[in-house]
């Protein structure tokens, strides 16, 4: 659409050619992917890679892949604006470090769940808690035992909602 319009003569340069101040040939390689109104997309790139690595690289790969290397590039580029050391190297860094401190969360939110589940089987032993037993009458929240019931027999740690335990509690 934008070549279309640009052999008529009737569109602005794409960002690259207006940056460097050159005319946009009907075949630029830059115009499909750095379009006038998104300046600083070029720039960044141009500031990281430089206009002719970029126009080298794009030569060599086929049509179909430059989208995704325009796309890499500007990440890249946008990340060495905002860290000019790491780079998106960086950002993957801190994610990582992220995912290191949530799996130790959620590590210790399991192991609690398994303790106050061996908490709760060991104050209630055989009180029937699968649905399907004989001494079981209704749903499995019909057997949730409430603190005013057992007059302090429990600490705040043993009382523990259904939902937070999840189906397997109640599984047989």
């Amino acid at each position: 659409m934008k070549e279309s319009s640009r052999k008529q003569g009737a569109a602005s340069p794409c960002a690259a050619c207006k940056l460097l101040r050159r005319r946009c040939a009907q075949d630029c390689v830059f115009s499909p992917y750095f379009p006038a109104d998104e300046p600083q997309k070029f720039a960044n790139v141009h500031r990281v890679f430089g206009a002719s690595n970029v126009n080298k690289m794009l030569q060599e790969l086929p049509i179909h892949q430059r989208g995704d290397a325009v796309s890499s590039m500007v990440y890249e580029a946008n990340a060495r604006v905002r860290d000019p050391v790491y780079g998106c190297v960086g950002s993957i860094s801190s994610l990582q470090q992220q995912i290191d401190v949530l799996q130790a969360q959620l590590a210790l939110a399991q192991a609690e769940v398994v303790h106050l589940r061996v908490r709760h089987s060991t104050n209630f032993p055989g009180h029937g808690l699968c649905p399907d037993s004989p001494s079981s009458s209704g749903s499995p929240s019909s057997k949730q035992v409430s603190p005013q019931d057992n007059k302090g027999m429990f600490s705040h740690m043993d009382i523990v909602d259904e939902a937070s335990l999840g189906e397997s509690m109640w599984s047989c």
